[in-house]
Parts: C-alpha cells; structure tokens; sequence
C-alpha cells in the first residue's frame, strides 16, 4: 500500500510532467481557440523541435535550453508559410480541407523524420537532466523543476501577449467573430498565420522538454498529439490559464494513478478523467458555453 511519502512524490512527479503537458498542449489550444482548426502537424512540430536542439547540440555543442531559442523561431518560420498558404485559402470551405492538409502534413513530416533520421529513439544530453536534488524528504529531478519553470513563464507570457497587446485583441477579435474583425480592419489571414506560427514554435519548445525529460523517434509526435487534445478539453479551448492548469492537473492525476494502481493505467486514468470533465462540463473547465 503505497504512503503518504508515496503521494507526495507522485505530486511533485506530476507538477513536472503536468508543466511539460501545458507546453505540449499551448498550440494546439491556441489554433483551436482561435481559428477552428485541429492541427494534427502539431505533433511533428514537437518532434522536429527536437531534431533540431538535438543536432544543434552534436554540430555546434549547445546547450539543448540554448538551442531551443534558435529552433523555437525556426519551426514558426516553417510553420508560417504553411499556414498563409496552404490552410489559409481553404479555411472558408469548411473544417475538412484544412484538417486534412494536416493530417497530410504530419504523414510526409513523421516519413521524412523516418528517412532522415532513422527510427531510432534519441535523447537530448544535458547535466541537469540527471540531476537532483532533495524537497520534503523527496528526490526531485531538476528537468522537472525546468519543465514547471518553463510552462509557467511561457503560458504567462503568452497570457500577456493576448490580453495586453494590439495582437492580442486582434486575435481575440478573430476568434470571437472574424467576419465581423475583417470588417473593423482586422488583418485575420495575417494574424491566423502568426497564430500558427507562435504555436509551431512553443511545439518546439514542447520538444525540447520532451528529449530532456524522456525521449523522442519519428513517431513520438502521435501520443502528445493526443495527449495535448486531452489537456485542451480538460483546461478549455482557447483559455491559456485552462491550458497551464488542465496540464498541471492531468499530469498530477496521472502520476497518483500510477503510483497507487499501477504505472500500466496511467494514460488510461487521465483518459477517463477527461471523459467525466466533458460528460459534467463539456467546455472544459476554464472555457465558455457556446464557444471558445
């Protein structure tokens, strides 16, 4: 029978982890919130965020939290184009067309991550994410404490940058009504594009804590591709707060489950978790009746 040492471990572990959720699921919030639109590239994003600072750390010698600052802006510039270009002029003709460039998208991506890079499963060196220290009578990896630090500083700046900016109320504008935003002088086109682009790049940043947490392959993008829908729908779509604390709280409820049931049904907790927020609240529970 697990203690109360035990829960507390399984808190601080799923603070951790639950930072790095919130990172994953920013992007795809925002997206959602903002244009309609389930990215299903997102994932990919992650992991070529990952390929970078990794490669960026073999060629240059980087720091991976270094390297990110240049793979970070890097994704969004790859991602910009794809947006303005190819989603753009086909978001007036329904849901469909965009979700499947995607999805198109995220299949030629994984195939050339496969190509490029081998199916091996890799990982980003850096000391401290073997380190630790102890809190509380508990051993606490840093990368964790990173992961929490990050999430937080980036979630609250993005919070900033959407309430406190001209962009900000662009977008807030597109969001609520793009018709109506077009008409008041709003450049939608532009600011979905940026919209795209902000989140490809917080996916690459979402990918660095990936490979120093754990570890990344081609395929890695699908689980936080899902588990990132999760965060979304548990937090709310659109709402950055909902997005810090639906991943603090999936990530928390997941590491309880898998200390005192067995490390076998953690996804399969957090997934029933999500069920009963959207069976009680389906907005989420930080998002609004009706829309996002």
């Amino acid at each position: 029978m697990p203690s109360g040492s035990d829960l507390l471990n399984a808190v601080i572990t799923g603070l951790g982890i639950g930072g790095l959720f919130a990172v994953v699921a920013l992007g795809l919030s925002l997206v959602f919130g903002v244009m309609r639109l389930m990215n299903l590239a997102h994932g990919e994003f992650i992991v070529l965020g990952a390929y970078l600072v990794y490669f960026l750390g073999h060629w240059i010698g980087l720091d991976p939290l270094v390297a990110m600052l240049i793979a970070a802006p890097a994704v969004a510039l790859l991602a910009y184009p794809l947006q303005h270009y190819g989603l753009s002029p086909v978001m007036s003709r329904g849901a469909e067309a965009p979700l499947l460039i995607t999805f198109g998208v995220s299949v030629v991506l994984q195939n050339l991550f496969v190509i490029g890079f081998k199916p091996d499963v890799r990982s980003l060196d850096a000391s401290y994410a073997q380190a630790g220290f102890n809190m509380l009578g508990q051993h606490v990896p840093v990368i964790y404490v990173v992961c929490l630090v990050i999430a937080v500083a980036l979630l609250a700046g993005t919070h900033l940058l959407v309430t406190r900016t001209g962009f900000g109320r662009g977008l807030r504008a597109s969001s609520e009504d793009a018709v109506a935003a077009e008409v008041m002088g709003v450049n939608v086109k532009r600011v979905y594009s940026l919209t795209y682009a902000f989140a490809a790049g917080s996916a690459a940043i979402a990918g660095t804590l990936v490979g120093l947490t754990f570890s990344f392959a081609p395929s890695t993008g699908t689980a936080y591709l899902v588990t990132g829908f999760a965060v979304v729908v548990l937090g709310g779509v659109g709402s950055v707060k909902g997005t810090l604390i639906g991943g603090l709280l999936l990530g928390v409820i997941e590491s309880i489950g898998a200390t005192f049931i067995g490390d076998g049904w953690r996804v399969f907790i957090g997934c029933m978790v999500v069920l009963i927020v959207l069976s009680v609240r389906p907005q989420g529970l930080f998002g609004r009746a009706g829309g996002a």
